[in-house]
């Protein structure tokens, strides 16, 4: 993640005061000495890190009423939002008795543009070990760190199962549509990929197995930015404005077109991903009854997932043109394997 210093927060701002007296005493006591460095972080939002000199400690905040999301409205909802999903998350079993961890929300303020605080966590995230261990040619710690998050992520869904509540497919199928849309509206896509995208979505809505499983809370964002591990099976996550309803493949077909698209642009070699993609998911079954049956069951559903997934990628104006436009062919590709 980039980081940029911006120097220290002035003590007449109105953020000094607020961290001052609401935040600082839940992390180290009250005091009167305080001197907060200020760091902008690469991010969605308006993210940035405040590190009280004195004491040591270090809070993120996030603002949500920016010139990205102007809308008050809007900005509130998202804010009441996230602070919502994290202080559920973190209180149902991850709040470190384990070694899984949901980061804490620590406050919210709306006169601060719409102002989310929560606490720092310590750790790598998983796009730095992408990195690192591919330029070390180390795949064990990929393999390590796929496993502890197949483990974190099953933990996640399993914990918030609702059994008397089946995946609503039309509600994937509208974001899928959104994806389309939005290529189309920025020509990365023609008329013709358009019908073939929907007749491709039209061919999965018509697959039971879409709707054979039950619903459960999702993360909603699981990228290799969104989550940060420490020493062996530690994973903290610290982004859930995303959390919702939907098929636990949303999440592991996400990481697994992540990783996809990781290999893909590190490496040029579009097959350099299918043994942790393989692992991650055989990992991830290991934590149901029946391992072998649910590899096979989530395994048939992940195409649709990880095809969407690159779709969503290919959005991202930042990446080369000739290779989202790999990215959208290699999408193509996933979403016709409809007979697994």
């Amino acid at each position: 993640m980039e980081r940029r210093y911006l120097g220290y927060l002035s003590g007449n701002d109105p953020l000094f005061q607020y961290l001052k007296y609401e935040i600082q005493p839940q992390l180290a006591g009250f005091s009167d000495h305080l001197k907060y460095r200020v760091v902008r972080l690469n991010g969605s939002n308006d993210v940035y890190l405040y590190h009280e000199k004195n004491s040591g400690t270090r809070v993120i905040g996030k603002f949500f009423l920016s010139s990205r999301c102007p809308d008050p409205d809007a900005a509130s909802r998202r804010l009441e939002r996230e602070y919502g999903n994290l202080a559920m998350m973190h209180a149902d079993g991850f709040d470190g008795g384990g070694p899984h961890y949901i980061a804490r929300p620590l406050g919210r303020n709306s006169d601060l543009n719409r102002l989310l605080v929560i606490e720092f966590c310590n750790g790598e995230l998983l796009s730095s070990i992408l990195a690192r261990a591919v330029r070390d040619h180390d795949d064990g710690l990929i393999y390590s760190k796929l496993t502890a998050l197949a483990w974190f992520l099953a933990r996640f869904h399993n914990r918030t199962a609702a059994p008397q509540w089946r995946v609503d497919f039309d509600q994937e199928s509208s974001y899928y549509g959104s994806l389309v849309r939005r290529l189309r509206f920025l020509n990365e896509i023609g008329d013709a990929d358009v019908s073939e995208l929907y007749w491709l979505l039209d061919r999965w809505r018509e697959q039971p197995k879409m709707r054979e499983d039950c619903q459960v809370l999702v993360h909603g964002d699981a990228t290799p930015d969104n989550f940060l591990f420490g020493d062996g099976l530690s994973v903290i996550s610290f982004d859930l404005e995303r959390l919702h309803r939907s098929d636990r493949v949303f999440d592991t077909g996400r990481i697994a077109g992540e990783l996809f698209h990781f290999f893909l642009l590190t490496t040029g070699n579009k097959y350099a991903a299918e043994p942790f993609i393989g692992h991650f998911l055989w990992e991830y079954a290991c934590h149901f009854p029946d391992r072998e049956r649910t590899f096979e069951q989530t395994s048939r559903r992940v195409p649709f997932y990880m095809g969407g997934t690159l779709l969503r990628i290919a959005r991202n104006s930042w990446l080369d043109w000739n290779y989202r436009l790999r990215l959208i062919h290699e999408a193509k590709l996933c979403l016709r394997r409809l007979s697994l």
